[in-house]
């Protein structure tokens, strides 16, 4: 790290994109240009090394990335913090809280598949936290490449104001480099691993076409910039500072995608990218970062990156390394000493800082203090993903990061009774270091159970225990994640009375149950409270207890026993006595009342539905069709890029298990498939059905025990 800290030259940075589009690969050779690694490890590598950003076994088996790793490198006169961050869906979580914390992102698209399904939730994420970007169009190298193309995707798809920077020399097996349309040099990469590279003019058969290309640049820049619009319309050529300028406040608006292209594999176009996220992408003081005012309702405020003002840092994402918990940290705001006190803002514990590293990926570098706007991680630091760090002077929170819904559900149990302590050892360790695997315990049935995002990141955590806890694992068969709502608005009128010996019980609840729209995935119209009794028909100390007795009524549903959604409860009058009446009294009358009023409401279930996206060579559209079809799958469009179909369609969760064997053999192992989550669907009659004979086969069962 430089000796003066000049926040001008510090970017914090992501590398995200689709599964497969070369991000690992990216940000490898991005550490060899940067002098951070001495060699080039492949992916999938032959020599048994892998990436290095891969540090976990499994990574570099399966050939993806499952934990996003940290890595700070210098590039010119920069400090660059990259944090590469997984694509495969199931993981989205990784993404959500590398983007939380950082200033500027890459978005890596396949210069053959262009837009897939992940990079449309990774876009959506982005524009979530404000995060600016830069496109970079890689594997320019492959057959069919084509990064015109891509841009149009970009443009259509993602509805990104694209400006392509480079112009390809070549594609494909004859791609040598790029034009850059602000200086008008070929870049041209040379020598075994891409390093030599020659700057020369445009070559003579491309300068039109590229003096096209940069006309187009200078319309899009005259945007953004008072002098470069003047010149465009007075038809005079801007200067390449100004260009650079004017593409810069684009770009940081987040009205402009710069795009730049090569091949990371081929070591083609990454040096220019560099070089790209020191001129375009926001350095720590060009982001407006926003705390919560604890002493103040939570109010919004703006904390500037300035190392003299009080401490205030977010713990973004732990881990269990060789020596312990290992707990990344962002800090926004004030100077982090190693040897200072701090304290967690959620528990408000006072910690002695042990130990600050710079991370690069598994490896670490000793450091004794950092300051706003840099990312490090401390040892032995307790706490959980999300807290906030102060040095005790102010009371803040940073934002909450968002965490969706799990839908995927399997009981499991070690196969061995004396694992059992390592068994709960991982499972505490993998939740406080996910916000979405979830585990709790069945009450009825006596399992634990996990949930996730999906098959693969439930099988991950299995494997991982296996691995990590020497813990075999035995898993039951998965559970889909279903609710139920109401299918018609309701009246409830109960009055709960019990007489027994000393005092009694009195509580009388009457009003409405009605249906509350539920909008995509959204936490806040899953259950709503309305109270409209006036005059003292109920005391107010006694509202929230029949608020509360609501919401526990939710949490399981009569019709399936699945928790309920969508409910708006009213309160309209009741009646209490002056002795027998309390909290308990109202809340045990509002869950009987709940109830009542559902079983009156024509209860329905519903089904989680899931965003499929499967691609696959054309010669199998059918096939994949049918596949889909079959598994109740409704097919909302299909696209044909280079003789590849991409089929678009929304299936129910249930229906997906063991699909990845039978696209294998249905499309000779070529097919490959990305889902997520999009919504909850009522469950069609018969399906219906079958769960409300199983749920009342179980209670009947759990009864005779």
């Amino acid at each position: 790290m430089s000796e003066t800290w000049d926040l001008d030259n510090v970017r914090n940075i992501g590398i995200s994109a689709h599964i497969d589009s070369g991000k690992t690969t990216l940000t490898e050779r991005i550490l060899f240009y940067t002098g951070r690694i001495h060699a080039i490890h492949d992916v999938r590598g032959k020599d048994g090394v892998g990436a290095k950003m891969d540090s976990m076994e499994l990574e570099k088996e399966r050939g993806i990335t499952i934990q996003s790793a940290a890595t700070n490198v210098q590039w010119k006169d920069i400090d660059i913090n990259i944090i590469d961050t997984p694509g495969h869906v199931d993981f989205t979580i990784e993404v959500e809280r590398a983007l939380r914390v950082l200033d500027g992102a890459v978005l890596v698209l396949c210069g053959v598949s262009g837009v897939q399904s992940q990079s449309i939730t990774v876009d959506r994420q982005m524009k979530r936290y404000n995060v600016p970007r830069i496109a970079f169009i890689n594997k320019l190298d492959r057959q069919g490449a084509n990064p015109f193309r891509v841009a149009d995707m970009l443009r259509d798809k993602l509805s990104h104001n694209t400006v392509m920077m480079q112009v390809p020399i070549g594609l494909e097996e004859h791609l040598e480099g790029a034009v850059d349309l602000i200086t008008m040099k070929a870049w041209y990469y040379k020598g075994e691993n891409g390093e030599d590279i020659q700057i020369v003019d445009c070559p003579a058969d491309m300068l039109e076409d590229c003096q096209k290309w940069r006309q187009e640049l200078i319309a899009k820049a005259a945007d953004f910039d008072d002098i470069v619009g003047e010149k465009f319309l007075m038809e005079e050529t801007p200067t390449e500072a100004e260009l650079v300028a004017a593409i810069r406040k684009g770009t940081l608006s987040m009205n402009l995608t710069p795009v730049f292209c090569g091949s990371a594999y081929k070591n083609k176009g990454v040096q220019a990218l560099l070089d790209a996220v020191k001129a375009y992408l926001p350095c720590p003081l060009d982001v407006v970062n926003e705390g919560l005012d604890l002493d103040d309702e939570e109010k919004k405020f703006v904390l500037p990156s300035d190392a003299s003002k009080p401490l205030v840092a977010l713990a973004f994402k732990l881990e269990e390394g060789r020596y312990g918990q290992l707990t990344y940290m962002r800090i926004y705001q004030g100077t982090l000493k190693k040897g200072a006190f701090i304290y967690n803002m959620s528990n408000k514990k006072k910690i002695k800082v042990p130990r600050v590293v710079r991370m690069h990926s598994d490896d670490m570098q000793d450091t004794d203090e950092a300051k706003a706007g840099d990312i490090v991680a401390l040892f032995g630091v307790d706490c959980s993903s999300g807290d906030t760090f102060t040095d005790g002077t102010v009371n803040v929170a940073m934002t909450s990061m968002f965490v969706p819904e799990a839908v995927i559900s399997l009981a499991v149990e070690p196969k061995e009774k004396a694992k059992a302590a390592n068994f709960s050892k991982a499972l505490q360790k993998f939740k406080r270091e996910d916000p979405t695997f979830r585990v709790h315990r069945d009450e009825e049935s006596n399992e634990t159970i996990i949930s996730g995002m999906g098959e693969l990141h439930l099988e991950v955590y299995i494997e991982r225990m296996a691995r990590e806890f020497d813990v075999e694992v035995k898993s039951g068969a998965p559970q889909v994640a279903y609710r139920e709502t109401i299918g018609q608005s309701a009246e409830y009128d109960y009055t709960h009375k019990k007489q027994t010996g000393g005092s009694g019980q009195f509580a009388r609840t009457v009003g409405t149950m009605e249906m509350l729209e539920i909008k995509d995935g959204e936490k806040d119209s899953l259950y709503e409270f309305n109270n409209k009794v006036v005059g003292g028909r109920i005391p107010k100390e006694y509202i929230p207890a029949c608020d509360k007795g609501f919401k526990e009524a939710m949490t399981k549903g009569t019709l399936i026993g699945a928790p309920v959604v969508g409910i708006k409860m009213t309160l309209v009058d009741g009646s209490y006595h002056d002795v027998d009446s309390s909290e308990m009294a109202f809340r045990i009358c509002a869950i009987a009342a709940f109830k009542q009023a559902y079983e009156r409401a024509k209860p329905t279930a519903l089904e989680p539905i899931m965003k499929l996206e499967v691609s696959a060579p054309e010669e199998f559209q059918g096939s994949v069709m049918g596949q889909v079809n079959q598994r109740r799958g409704m097919i909302t469009g299909t696209t044909t890029v280079e003789a590849f179909v991409t089929v678009n369609a929304e299936v129910p969760l249930s229906e997906m298990f063991g699909y990845s064997g039978d696209l294998r053999s249905a499309t000779q192992g070529k097919g490959e498939f990305t889902m997520e989550f999009s919504k909850y669907s009522p469950c069609p009659r018969g399906i219906q059905e079958n769960l409300v004979k199983e749920y009342q086969k179980q209670r009947a069962e759990d009864a005779k025990k």
